[in-house]
């Protein structure tokens, strides 16, 4: 396994992480704990979560990924220090939909209450008295996330200003309980202001993004990637195989049983004609020059100068594994100069 350095933290994080987002809906509690020990015994030191895994949110599922891990630590003493324990706190929900109520009753913006609360949960949940990498899941204003395209914002509305939720995130580091802190599903603006308000007040700086990543996304490349290099703010990659669209699977609409797309049609980013065209030269490419279009998707993000982590899930530990074996592989000039190809052809973002 890699390690690299997250951002200017100085924390070593291995170039794969465990994502948990199947944790309480697709997998078991003993089956998670199976993958957390398969992923060590790899070298993976960075697991992620989240309060409101898993995915798809459900009231009667709420905590149970954060909790899987909280059990396992609890059956494994002394191995805390084993891991960077990633998580996140949710965040309002805007474009007039309506809050997650059963996370904290809707009290859910990035006031200093409503995250010393979230925080406090999140530490019941996984048995331990600190995190290592505290994340706001998503911005408190209206911008595109996830699978919005239609971008929609208003310069007025009600959101807590950056510079009180990072006086409450830095709250949070004084007191020893998050050790870091992160963004997620943000936008080169909202980066650039919580960078220029840490350096301006001397409040804790932000050392990682988490965004969607992969052949079929690269809008991270689009001025993040530069502020991520620049600013020295790792990037962990989620979603590096589309949703499992860049596997090769779901070809041809196909919908194999107890997979996610056949499970939760929600899910419907990558599933489109362009973006299954794309994703059928990738695999092509890939297999022409006798490489798992697995491994080659998860190796060109993992390879990429300012991914510090690629953040791989699985539903079982077989997959998981397979998944592993990326880490060793390389690519090709020829390789990178056909996905380059490709790229051309289909543009930056064949899923939009």
């Amino acid at each position: 396994m890699q390690y690299r350095e997250l951002g200017s933290s100085g924390l070593k994080v291995s170039a794969l992480g465990l994502g948990t987002m199947s944790w309480g809906e697709q997998n078991t509690e003993a089956e998670a704990h199976a993958q957390l020990d398969a992923a060590l015994e790899a070298g993976i030191n960075l697991v992620d979560t989240a309060e409101m895994y898993p995915v798809p949110p459900r009231a009667e599922t709420h905590g149970l990924s954060e909790a899987y891990i909280g059990s396992w630590l609890s059956n494994n003493t002394g191995r805390r220090e084993d891991i960077v324990l990633a998580t996140k706190a949710v965040g309002p929900v805007r474009a007039g939909k309506a809050n997650l109520p059963y996370v904290r009753e809707g009290r859910v913006s990035y006031t200093r209450a409503n995250l010393f609360e979230a925080l406090d949960a999140s530490l019941q949940r996984l048995q331990t008295d600190y995190i290592d990498l505290y994340q706001l899941h998503w911005p408190d204003r209206s911008t595109n996330v996830f699978q919005s395209l239609d971008y929609q914002y208003e310069l007025d509305e009600d959101t807590v200003p950056i510079r009180e939720t990072l006086e409450a995130l830095d709250a949070l580091v004084k007191s020893g309980r998050v050790r870091h802190i992160g963004l997620c599903n943000e936008t080169p603006w909202g980066l650039a202001r919580f960078l220029h308000q840490a350096e301006l007040h001397g409040l804790a700086r932000v050392i990682s993004i988490q965004n969607p990543y992969n052949l079929l996304n690269v809008d991270f490349e689009n001025g993040l990637a530069e502020m991520a290099q620049r600013e020295r703010v790792g990037l962990l990659a989620y979603s590096p195989l589309a949703m499992g669209t860049l596997t090769g699977k779901y070809m041809g609409g196909q919908r194999p049983a107890g997979s996610r797309l056949d499970l939760f049609k929600r899910f419907f980013r990558y599933s489109n004609e362009r973006a299954e065209q794309a994703a059928l030269a990738y695999t092509t490419l890939f297999r022409e020059h006798g490489i798992d279009p697995v491994h080659g998707a998860l190796a060109f993000v993992t390879n990429r100068p300012f991914v510090a982590c690629t953040l791989v899930g699985a539903t079982s530990v077989l997959q998981l594994k397979h998944n592993l074996a990326s880490v060793d592989v390389k690519l090709s000039r020829e390789v990178l100069d056909g996905i380059q190809a490709i790229y051309q052809r289909y543009g930056t973002s064949p899923a939009a």
